[in-house]
Parts: C-alpha cells; sequence; structure tokens
C-alpha cells in the first residue's frame, strides 16, 4: 500500500496532525510545570479546551483515514484491521467524556478574544 502516492498523502496528513498535536501538549505542559497554579488557571484554560477539540478532531480523522487505507478490513473485529475497527467505532466514546467540542471551541475562542483585548490596549 506504501507505494501508492495517495496512501503516502494520507499517512503524511495524519502525521502532520498527530505531530502538532504533540507539540502543542508539550507546550502547554511546559508550561503548566513552569507557572504558577493561579496563573496557569487564568492564562492556559482556553488553549487547553482548544487543544483537546484538536486532539480529538485529530483522532476522529485518523481513526477515518485507517479506515479508507485499510478498506473493507477495517471493519471487521479480527484480522490487520482489527485495531482500525475497533479505534474507528470507539472514537467518539473516546471524546464525549472531556466535553463537547462545541463548547470547548467556544471557550477557547472566548479566551483568546479576551486575552487579545488585554494586550491590545
Amino acid at each position: 500500500l506504501i507505494k501508492h502516492q495517495s496512501i503516502r498523502m494520507k499517512l503524511a496528513e495524519m502525521i502532520r496532525k498527530i505531530e502538532s498535536a504533540q507539540c502543542w501538549l508539550e507546550s502547554i505542559t511546559y508550561q503548566l510545570t513552569t507557572m504558577k497554579k493561579k496563573e496557569s488557571n487564568m492564562k492556559l484554560g482556553g488553549a487547553i479546551a482548544l487543544l483537546k477539540t484538536h486532539a480529538s478532531k485529530t483522532f476522529e480523522f485518523c481513526a477515518r483515514e485507517a479506515a479508507q487505507i485499510f478498506g473493507g478490513a477495517a471493519y471487521t473485529r479480527g484480522g490487520v484491521g482489527a485495531k482500525v475497527e475497533a479505534l474507528y467505532r470507539d472514537v467518539r466514546a473516546y471524546a464525549i467524556p472531556g466535553g463537547s467540542e462545541e463548547i470547548m471551541m467556544d471557550f477557547g475562542s472566548r479566551e483568546a478574544v479576551k486575552k487579545f483585548e488585554r494586550f491590545s490596549r
């Protein structure tokens, strides 16, 4: 499969999204460990909400693309597509406990606007 350009493009897009989420996570983790609790609560809540949404959407995208790559094998509970089938089936269950993506995105955008307004004066 890897010999096909379209498969490599799908993999490249999945890698790009996963790497960006990992980088963002490491950045926020560093900030959480170096800031005081009150400061991190004030400054990072919106970014954490947006990261949660980004990670959930990235997981959904990767599960969908993996199912496309594996084709019919991604819909069987055994064999080479078993892991893809399980992830594709459970992807929403992993996203829901963290809060609604729409609410997280609304919170993140409101926090970003507040931060912008504070620094633009």
